[in-house]
């Protein structure tokens, strides 16, 4: 190890869990300054992790009325939000100084993330996500197509419908447990098909659960293989769930995911209804610190 090499400071975050390994992985870098563009993909890379974050410290004035900047990356790319990843940052920063509330400024914008502290239960952190904007409904035998699905594995009951609070989602809901469970994607048609209808991923969820308390089972796959929790897509979720009849309007549910890859998570979201329009939509879970350690460049 040179002289000359930079010591990162890193912990790493198990989020929409409150057990040790299990929900979805994150890598917090606590100061990214001085790092390039492509010298955090590089890192995202390496930790191999759905996402990793990189905080930029500034000054507290700006940070009170801005939010914390943070950027998100995939092992493959820069996203302008993504859940698990705010969420967990937000635990990182708030640390043991208790606070009730931090904002995030992400490249979708300010994120606000509020805690309830509990005593006897493990921290509960709650984001509110940008208002949902509602895409296309998709055509079920198209889109099974496109992904080498059967159609008749679709619950027809609920439209196949892309949701965004940041990020695009495709909310494909399947008849049951057995079919979610063995679900097998046509990853490059997945992806073909997305960028001609304008969405990022396809969420599939379905109203067969393995826990009874949960409303939805959730699965999302994608290039970096399954995501064992997807806070982003969550919150499309909610809001699909509210406009269509799965949720009632502010009514806090469960979705669990992970639980096929046994790194079950357990996210709660919310969305409200007022007038015709489906409004803040709030995804929280908890979240543990798993890693702390430095990396070297």
């Amino acid at each position: 190890m040179g002289t000359q090499s930079r010591r990162l400071v890193m912990s790493q975050w198990d989020v929409f869990s409150s057990v040790p390994l299990e929900g979805n992985s994150l890598a917090v870098f606590s100061d990214a300054r001085g790092l390039t563009d492509p010298e955090m993909q590089a890192i995202a890379k390496e930790m191999n992790l759905s996402e990793t974050t990189f905080i930029f410290p500034r000054d507290p004035a700006i940070e009170r009325e801005r939010g914390v900047r943070v950027r998100i990356f995939t092992v493959q790319e820069e996203l302008p939000f993504a859940g698990h990843p705010t969420l967990g940052t937000a635990f990182a920063l708030r640390g043991d100084s208790g606070a009730r509330e931090l904002a995030l400024e992400l490249n979708v914008g300010r994120v606000p993330v509020r805690f309830d502290d509990t005593a006897g239960q493990p921290v509960f952190g709650e984001m509110t996500q940008v208002d949902p904007v509602f895409g296309v409904k998709h055509d079920p035998e198209t889109l099974a197509r496109a992904l080498k699905l059967n159609v008749e594995d679709f619950d027809t009951t609920l439209p196949v419908e892309t949701v965004s609070t940041g990020l695009p989602y495709v909310i494909t809901p399947l008849k049951s447990l057995a079919v979610i469970q063995n679900l097998r994607v046509d990853l490059p048609g997945a992806a073909e098909y997305l960028e001609k209808t304008g969405s990022k991923f396809v969420y599939f969820v379905t109203r067969e659960t393995v826990d009874s308390a949960a409303r939805l089972h959730a699965r999302m796959l994608f290039y970096n293989g399954e995501d064992p929790a997807t806070g982003s897509a969550a919150g499309c979720a909610a809001a699909w769930m509210v406009a269509h009849g799965v949720a009632a309007s502010d009514e806090r549910v469960l979705i669990e995911q992970g639980v096929e890859m046994q790194r079950p998570s357990r996210i709660f979201v919310r969305a409200a209804r007022r007038d015709n329009r489906i409004v803040n939509v709030r995804v929280g879970g908890n979240a543990i610190e798993v890693i702390r350690a430095e990396v070297f460049l």
